[in-house]
């Protein structure tokens, strides 16, 4: 599906840049996460919920910047902010400036955990910080987290984020070398929505443990009633820091986040994606007696726990972020959003049941992807125990039909897929099925 197809962009050819980009980049590609060689695309522009590639082939797009592009891609009311900051200049350090100020100040009003907040540059920095702050706060050198659980790409999060065996919990595998031998035994694993088993790890290790930290949506797992709260218990009863993951889930659940969808305050958050608009920020938000171990005025102090960065706070950001905020408030936008991606949901369903496939279209809200399963995943092991040779056989077939997805991960809607898009997800879908059976 080549849908609009424009002239193609001067210069280097696709193949070309693909010839290039293997030449220079590891991989030829930026990540772990990445459309396979023989399907590889070099995107132009992107305008509201498509992107070109320089053959001028539009591919609708459910990867959204990692779910970062809520409001699609150039959104109107995100350019003018950013095209009103950039004359007014686009990078400071060491002094404030306005537009981190205004956007702090609308984060903490909008995250029910936050007194105080912190800006990062990323998602991956907001949750390693988390971290620092939690042992800064308690004392205590052990963090726990769940098996399958993406919290970034620094050292702590690469533990049983895709164990390709059972784990012998609390024990986790590291996920990528480099990782220095000292660190995996103080990143504790528990299963996902299992509260039996994480009150028993916590309980036997609470003199070590710092912190739990959790994703309210785990990929495309969401927590189970009651898995949440009862995390706030096991925490409370244990004097152990609660963190939410809120990068992904934040202001796209809901505008307060995973806090406001479950009805659960952690201790702290960590955000990224949708908080600078699709723009590089994050934030560490929470009590301001744990956030407080931050402040400059500790440094030299054992229990300084440093967040220093030249871009936090970045002006560009903060006002991206800004006006993504603002209309992220405006009346029935969530309810718009999820009713939309609940019709996708079910529209792809009738696809694969007409198909006879053994797979669900798993998500709720705005989050979506097809699993080969017999019900919806409760936990990584799951996942794991799914035909994921089928799942990628079948991303795979959506790909080469003009769906921007990614191979076995999650996906989103955004609010300005239309019905017209819709439509023809659901006919790629259906010749993608085809090819599969």
């Amino acid at each position: 599906m080549a849908a609009n197809k424009q002239n193609p962009a001067e210069g280097p050819s696709q193949a070309e840049w693909g010839v290039i980009a293997d030449a220079i980049l590891p991989g030829g590609g930026l990540g772990t996460n990445m459309v396979p060689k023989d399907q590889r695309f070099v995107i132009r522009r992107g305008q509201g919920a498509r992107v070109e590639d320089l053959e001028g082939n539009w591919h609708i797009d459910y990867v959204l910047g990692a779910g970062a592009l809520i409001l699609g891609h150039a959104h109107p009311a995100t350019m003018k902010a950013l095209e009103e900051q950039l004359a007014k200049g686009i990078h400071f350090f060491g002094a404030l400036n306005e537009a981190c100020l205004h956007l702090a100040r609308e984060l903490t009003d909008a995250i029910p955990c936050a007194e105080r907040l912190a800006f990062t540059t990323t998602g991956s920095e907001a949750t390693f910080y988390a971290l620092r702050m939690a042992r800064a706060f308690t004392g205590r050198p052990n963090v726990l987290k769940f098996e399958g659980a993406y919290h970034g790409n620094h050292d702590y999060s690469q533990v049983s984020v895709s164990p390709g065996a059972a784990t012998n919990f609390p024990a986790g595998r590291p996920d990528s070398a480099g990782v220095p031998d000292v660190l995996p035994p103080t990143v504790l694993i528990a299963p996902y929505n299992d509260l039996e088993t994480t009150r028993k790890i916590v309980e036997e290790n609470r003199e070590d443990l710092a912190c739990v930290i959790v994703e309210p949506v785990q990929r495309v797992i969401f927590s189970e009633p009651g898995f949440l709260s009862g995390l706030r218990k096991i925490c409370d009863d244990n004097a152990v820091v609660l963190i939410f993951d809120e990068v992904v889930t934040g202001f796209r659940l809901a505008y307060g986040g995973g806090q406001e969808y479950f009805g659960v305050t952690p201790d702290i958050a960590a955000y990224g994606k949708i908080a600078g608009g699709g723009a590089p920020l994050g934030a560490v938000a929470g009590k301001a007696e744990i956030i407080d171990f931050a402040d400059p005025a500790r440094r030299g102090n054992a229990d300084y726990a440093q967040i220093n960065g030249t871009m936090h706070g970045n002006p560009l950001a903060s006002a991206a972020g800004l006006a993504t905020l603002k209309e992220l408030r405006k009346p029935g936008f969530y309810d718009d959003l999820d009713a939309k991606a609940d019709d996708l949901r079910k529209a792809c369903q009738r696809v694969l049941d007409r198909h006879r496939l053994e797979a669900l279209v798993c998500g709720q809200g705005s989050f979506w992807q097809i699993l080969f399963l017999d019900k919806p995943p409760r936990d990584y092991a799951d996942v794991r125990a799914s035909n994921r040779t089928a799942s990628k056989a079948l991303d795979l077939g959506c790909l080469s039909e003009g769906l921007y997805v990614l191979p076995g991960i999650r996906r989103f809607v955004s609010a300005v897929h239309s019905s017209d898009d819709f439509e023809e997800t659901v006919r790629a879908l259906d010749v993608a099925c085809r090819k599969l059976n």
